[in-house]
């Protein structure tokens, strides 16, 4: 399973980004994690910048998806919601067809909780008829990684492991409707 990784923040030592690393360590055999490292410079969406080419950064994102079999997006909650870069890219996928139907894997960490970002995110997947597999909002924060910045936490990670289990299978019944 070929997967692209998603985190919706922006920070260096983030413990979303701490979360997709998790995810390579405890995929299922055989699944390889690239992770998307451009939200930051995708250009603000316009309708009038969605034509074709798209730009650059765009394309590339696209072409990312295209490639992989699934997502997984790790998300963190500010102020009640998604943060704007994540939702940013999300919207200049709105239009494209790389993402339709494809699986995706959504968890949401905050050190407050991420209810609210984890629902909106949810909305916003299922709206683009993306195949969602909710691994849940947590509680989750840098404090909770340990001194090389990766996730140690037994539940965290059972959590990942379980939500990646449950990812395989929808992909492996996509393939095999294919």
């Amino acid at each position: 399973m070929k997967l692209l990784g998603i985190s919706g923040s922006l920070r260096t030592t983030s413990s979303n980004a701490a979360l997709l690393r998790a995810v390579d360590r405890v995929g299922p055999p055989g699944t390889t994690v690239a992770v998307f490292d451009g939200l930051d410079t995708l250009p603000h969406f316009s309708p009038d910048r969605d034509v074709d080419p798209a730009p650059a950064p765009v394309a590339a994102l696209r072409d990312l998806i295209d490639a992989a079999d699934a997502l997984v997006i790790c998300s963190p909650e500010y102020a009640h919601g998604m943060p704007g870069s994540l939702k940013n890219a999300l919207d200049w996928l709105v239009s494209a067809p790389e993402p339709i139907h494809k699986p995706v894997l959504v968890v949401s960490a905050s050190p407050g909780g991420a209810a609210h970002a984890h629902a909106q995110l949810l909305e916003v997947l299922r709206t683009m008829s993306m195949r969602v597999v909710d691994g849940g909002a947590h509680v989750f924060s840098r404090a909770r990684v340990d001194a090389d910045g990766e996730v140690t936490e037994p539940a965290m990670l059972a959590d990942l492991r379980a939500g990646l289990a449950a990812l395989a299978e929808v992909c492996a019944r996509r393939h095999e409707h294919a």
